[in-house]
């Protein structure tokens, strides 16, 4: 990577030997980082690379990191009416808390994605918190996802999913035997 004019390159350290768990934990060489502030100061400075890899990233010197599913975990939901910029009229925003006390409002810029596993049909649920990087919304958190969701149809499907900040968030098909419900009708008793 060039440096620009008048700076020094980065140094590229290589691996770190740090590890983010699928549970959020942080680890260095094996052992468990249990200072907060110590991991919230590495995730400032935490980066994906263009091949999906993940990087701690500082003015003078990167490293690259294992990172198993995301660096992020979504603990809790936080559901409130907010005002629609463009109207001024009550809109649903739902904002998330990571691990790491981040505070994320899911929009556009902050989407909401569930990959679905094709063999189980497992939902794997994330929100983005920065560019490149997601938090996974920990299960009890999904299942109050859910039961905020609502019928819309897109693309001629009839999809279960969250509205925040005016942006409609797919969750996953409407089951065969809910199908006959009115489009936009909450499916929470259905669930």
């Amino acid at each position: 990577m060039a440096a620009a004019p008048g700076r020094r390159p980065k140094i590229d350290c290589g691996d770190f030997a740090i590890r983010i768990g699928r549970d959020g934990t942080w680890y260095y060489r094996g052992s468990p980082i249990g200072r907060k502030e110590l991991v919230s100061l590495f995730a400032s400075v935490l980066k994906r690379e263009e091949d999906g890899g993940y990087v701690l990233e500082t003015p003078v010197e990167r490293g690259r990191i294992e990172v198993e599913d995301a660096p992020f975990v979504a603990v809790e939901l936080f559901w409130r009416d907010c005002a629609c910029a463009e109207t001024g009229k009550p809109q649903q925003c739902l904002t998330f808390r990571t691990n790491l006390d981040e505070m994320v409002t899911a929009n556009e810029a902050h989407p909401i994605r569930v990959a679905i596993c094709p063999v189980t049909r497992e939902p794997r649920p994330y929100v983005t918190v920065r560019p490149g990087l997601e938090a996974r919304i920990a299960r009890a958190v999904f299942y109050e996802l859910v039961a905020l969701a609502e019928t819309e149809r897109v693309d001629d499907r009839q999809v279960l999913g969250v509205w925040s900040e005016g942006v409609f968030f797919p969750i996953d098909e409407v089951p065969p035997e809910l199908t006959g419900q009115a489009a936009g009708a909450p499916l929470r008793d259905g669930l």
